[in-house]
């Protein structure tokens, strides 16, 4: 139980990697870490969405992060996990290459995001942590994850407010 008035002195993130890089996300933003089923593709995605899966019941979107980070595809392998995030009360997945294990980075080796990084179009990264003489570049969930809704303004409905809006549409015509 944490006294009132103390801070947290570590970020406890989930360390991944994409490409060569080595990536972390809080870990309060985690659900659980999933082998890579079988996905279901949606038409009229964006290319970084690669689908949907069905997770004990409840149907999950499924972003590839190489191809939303901008890296090259790389091949099919064992090691590549989905993490399931929680974001605005939805589930999300992002396709990794490895997930690795959970970071406790001390909040003095935090440095903030170069400007650089902060005015591309992409902007999710909040931090820079060092861990054992590595750089472990830290993502913001809202921003990774709200890229495609300001870009596809029906997805924060879901695919049935979709469905619903476009009965609505017709019905009206």
């Amino acid at each position: 139980m944490k006294a009132p008035g103390v801070t947290p002195r570590e970020l406890h993130i989930v360390g991944f990697q994409v490409g060569r890089e080595t990536y972390g996300v809080p870990i309060t933003s985690l659900h659980e870490i999933v082998r890579v089923p079988e996905i279901t593709s949606v038409p009229d995605a964006p290319d970084y969405l690669e689908g949907v899966i069905n997770l004990r019941g409840k149907i999950v979107s499924v972003i590839d992060l190489r191809k939303r980070l901008g890296e090259a595809p790389g091949a099919l392998d064992r090691r590549r996990r989905i993490l399931v995030v929680e974001h605005k009360g939805r589930l999300s997945g992002l396709i990794v290459d490895s997930a690795s294990e959970v970071i406790k980075i001390p909040l003095e080796h935090i440095e903030p995001a170069p400007l650089e990084l902060e005015e591309g179009s992409l902007h999710c990264v909040t931090g820079l942590g060092k861990s054992n003489g590595r750089l472990i570049v830290l993502l913001d969930m809202a921003r990774l994850l709200d890229y495609g809704e300001r870009r596809h303004p029906a997805a924060d409905v879901g695919l049935a407010g979709a469905a619903s809006a476009r009965q609505r549409t017709v019905k009206t015509l």
